[in-house]
């Protein structure tokens, strides 16, 4: 458990010294809201609200891709990363600790992303933020939990920028199809339907396991 707080520590007081990787994510989330508000011209408040779930998520998702990747790709400077593999204590510590700093970061953005979406699209989203936040950060554990395993396997190929998409895009399908319905069932002023949450808790719980129990073999790769 030291071993995990430990990293995730690290990895936060680095990016608040950079701010490279949560700029870049947020940058693209907006820049994906923008490209989406053109796209959708004159379209009335029940389309925009019909609409919102499926291009929401697809900017958390391509920001999360873009997080991911780097989060494992700065361990290759000066390798740090066979250094991270020395450290004490089982290497799924290591994976707690990189997919926790991972969900902090993502969430942050997410939640910025939200606010921009509900500026564009004109859509209220204060009214169903109990149940967004909730259904946002279920399907981040998924997202982060297998991301940085994925992540962690491409990191040392040549085409990892490539081979992360390709690895994650397949295996987020279940959580992805349990974030929009939940999603869509909140932004409609609905209860948060409990197929979607109990979909996404299963999953994140498979995904945690296999990921922190993976995560050994992968540092030795």
């Amino acid at each position: 458990m030291n071993v995990a707080l430990a990293i995730l520590w690290k990895d936060l007081v680095t990016e608040w010294r950079a701010r490279d990787r949560v700029i870049a994510m947020l940058l693209f989330s907006l820049l994906t809201a923008v490209i989406f508000y053109f796209a959708l011209p004159n379209q009335g408040p029940e389309t925009l609200r019909a609409l919102t779930p499926g291009l929401l998520w697809t900017a958390y998702l391509f920001a999360a891709i873009l997080g991911l990747n780097r989060s494992i790709a700065l361990e290759l400077e000066n390798e740090a990363l066979s250094g991270l593999a020395l450290a004490p204590g089982g290497r799924g510590w290591i994976f707690l600790g990189k997919a926790a700093a991972n969900f902090v970061l993502l969430t942050l953005v997410q939640g910025l992303t939200a606010v921009a979406f509900a500026i564009f699209y004109g859509v209220d989203l204060w009214a169903s933020a109990g149940g967004l936040a909730a259904v946002v950060m279920l399907a981040s554990v998924g997202i982060c939990s297998v991301g940085t395993l994925l992540a962690a396997m491409a990191v040392r190929t040549r085409l990892r920028e490539v081979l992360l998409p390709i690895l994650l895009l397949p295996a987020l399908v279940p959580v992805l199809s349990g974030a929009v319905h939940g999603t869509l069932a909140v932004v409609a002023g609905e209860p948060l339907p409990f197929d979607s949450v109990q979909l996404l808790v299963v999953v994140d719980g498979i995904y945690l396991v296999v990921s922190f129990l993976g995560f050994d073999y992968i540092l030795d790769e």
